[in-house]
């Protein structure tokens, strides 16, 4: 009896295990099919566990997806290793900006000067110290509102910062209204309107029409202290293009807004280190009581600014200095009256708050200062367009013989511009008949993609545009019947044509894509990689950081263009799965694939239940 006993018992256990054995094979096969089903809304694993890979080995994962990761052309089973999860960041990461995290900053013990604003600048962490996990939305996070709807409006639940609200509200910076944040087109300086503020500016330069544009030949703003970028936003409808410009700092939201509301930002500080841009990409900057001390150091701020104007070009400054009567105040419009003198500028107008600036058309001005007049002219093997990394210094940037000749910068008027060769073209040894054979074959190329995104889009679908590797901007350019603006990024270390991209009277900035870019989360309906992958894998950097730096910055529901040879696409799908993304299209277009993606909507199971 106790032999039979036995038997049985272990039988039922038998049974027992393999029904929990059923179990589990079941819930794997069912959490499989979610993450793996066409569903436009998905739900995330709150886990910070390690990835969950195809394969039994758990050791040495890292370096192993290292290896991996930026081989493109390797045969099936070689150190093939692809996650089938990636873990969701805590939600106190939601907001994550990998290279302007001050947490980081915390943690590294860097030793910055914050007086001047190097905390704010960038510092990415090394390979070992970023984040493999994706950045989940905020809790009752919605599809934003479209353009231009969007300029006016958003959901609060998609930045759930209100502090602005009060912070500004004697202001009209933004006025919180159940579930959504309205913009009535205050600023600090313009209480009433950024419209009729931008109408005034025209007035005082008597441009015909009080229109800001001067028939065309005012094209492209820097904004510098931008708030929410109502300035840049009421700009748009007179065929102005602004780069609005703001740090991480107390108002730390301002640049997420900006974008939210579909208007060209950056995240970016005037501190030790050249803006992101080539020299003469501006007609105009604009500093609203913008809080910088342009008085430091020699006048090196005052002086990138000077670096980044055109022949010609305007600075408006609106500011107690340029009318309050107080001591401070005086002291400060004097120092800085004498010394935009010695660089050169003179006042086009002053008029109550308000003072605007031009830059000089020629050499002629700076030839005849006294020896030794500060600031100095640049060194002339001084590069004036390298401006990734590299320290600003407090020195004037002359024109070359031939600019110093043509006595301005010699575009074409908006739009004409857009497809006018321009005159740096020259400086790259590119002809114009190369040029337009560009822009034709990115015509043709976007018609296509339109073709393959068609049953995707509605007219309104798309507004925030990065293009990934911009080269002379003729994607941007084949969009311009497209509601849309466009980020031209261009590699640190590749020809530096984002100058001839601004001549086209287009925007961008520099970037080196082994590095997170300058953006909030969720900023971008559209990502546009044309051989981007194949770049980075030379430079031996990871493929699959760049996967999760790309959804970082995509908004749900947002779409991906990934145009490369077909080794990086067939990696690229490996990835689908764990990143939410689901393929769209393929279409071959010579040596070259073409993989259209769309990003699903999915939230962690704490955002769903504060959601409900």
């Amino acid at each position: 009896m106790r032999g039979r006993a036995d038997g049985s018992q272990r039988k039922r256990l038998i049974t027992s295990v393999c029904v929990v054995a059923i179990f589990l094979v079941f819930l794997y096969v069912y959490h499989g099919s979610i993450l793996g089903s066409q569903k436009a809304f998905e739900y995330g694993s709150k886990s910070l566990r390690k990835l969950g890979l195809t394969g039994d080995e758990d050791s040495d994962v890292g370096s192993k997806l290292d290896e991996s990761s930026s081989k493109f052309g390797q045969e099936d089973g070689e150190d093939d290793v692809v996650p089938k999860s990636f873990p969701v960041c805590d939600d106190r990461h939601s907001e994550l900006i990998p290279c302007l995290d001050r947490n980081l900053i915390y943690q590294m013990r860097l030793k910055l000067d914050l007086s001047l604003m190097e905390h704010y600048e960038r510092h990415c962490p090394l390979p070992e110290r970023r984040y493999n996990c994706l950045i989940p939305p905020p809790a009752g996070y919605k599809v934003p509102i479209k353009w231009p709807k969007s300029r006016d409006e958003v959901w609060k639940a998609n930045i759930p910062h209100t502090h602005l609200a009060h912070e500004k509200s004697d202001q009209n910076w933004m006025v919180v209204k159940g579930e959504k944040i309205v913009f009535p087109g205050g600023g600090t300086h313009f209480h009433y309107g950024a419209d009729k503020y931008i109408a005034s500016l025209a007035n005082m330069l008597n441009f015909s029409n009080n229109n800001l544009n001067n028939e065309g030949r005012l094209r492209t703003v820097l904004d510098v202290g931008c708030g929410v970028a109502s300035f840049g936003a009421y700009l748009l409808s007179s065929n102005i293009i602004a780069m609005s410009l703001a740090p991480n700092d107390v108002h730390q939201n301002q640049i997420q807004f900006a974008l939210e509301r579909g208007i060209p930002a950056y995240l970016g500080v005037l501190g030790t280190k050249r803006l992101p841009y080539p020299s003469r990409s501006f007609e105009l900057a604009h500093c609203s009581r913008c809080r910088i001390d342009w008085l430091q150091r020699g006048g090196i701020l005052l002086l990138e600014l000077d670096r980044l104007l055109r022949p010609g070009g305007y600075f408006a400054y609106s500011s107690p200095e340029a009318y309050a009567q107080d001591e401070e105040d005086l002291r400060i419009w004097r120092e800085m009256s004498a010394l935009v003198e010695r660089m050169c500028w003179r006042i086009a107008v002053k008029r109550d708050q308000t003072v605007i600036w031009q830059k000089p058309l020629t050499n002629d001005c700076y030839m005849e200062r006294a020896p030794g007049t500060l600031p100095p002219l640049c060194r002339s093997d001084d590069d004036p367009d390298a401006a990734w990394g590299v320290p600003m210094e407090a020195c004037i940037t002359p024109y070359s013989d031939h600019d110093h000749k043509s006595r301005g910068s010699g575009l074409a008027p908006w739009p004409a511009r857009l497809t006018a060769a321009p005159p740096r073209l020259a400086d790259f040894g590119y002809s114009k008949d190369k040029f337009e054979k560009d822009t034709e074959v990115w015509r043709q190329r976007v018609e296509s993609y339109w073709n393959l995104l068609s049953p995707k889009i509605a007219s309104d679908t798309l507004r925030n545009v990065m293009d990934m590797k911009a080269n002379l901007g003729s994607f941007a350019a084949a969009l311009k019947s497209k509601d849309v603006w466009v980020m031209n990024v261009v590699a640190e270390d590749g020809p530096n044509t984002l100058k001839l991209i601004y001549d086209r009277g287009l925007m961008g900035s520099i970037h080196n894509w082994c590095e997170a870019y300058s953006t909030y989360p969720r900023t971008y309906d559209l990502l546009h990689a044309w051989t981007v992958f194949s770049d980075i894998e030379k430079k031996g950097c990871s493929a699959e950081d760049l996967l999760i730096e790309m959804d970082r910055i995509l908004r749900p529901t947002g779409f991906i263009l990934i145009r490369d040879k077909p080794s990086v696409i067939e990696f690229v799908k490996k990835y689908l799965t764990a990143l939410h993304w689901e393929a769209v299209s393929t279409e071959v277009d010579g040596d070259e694939l073409v993989f259209v993606i769309q990003k699903k909507i999915w939230l962690t199971s704490e955002s769903l239940r504060d959601t409900e």
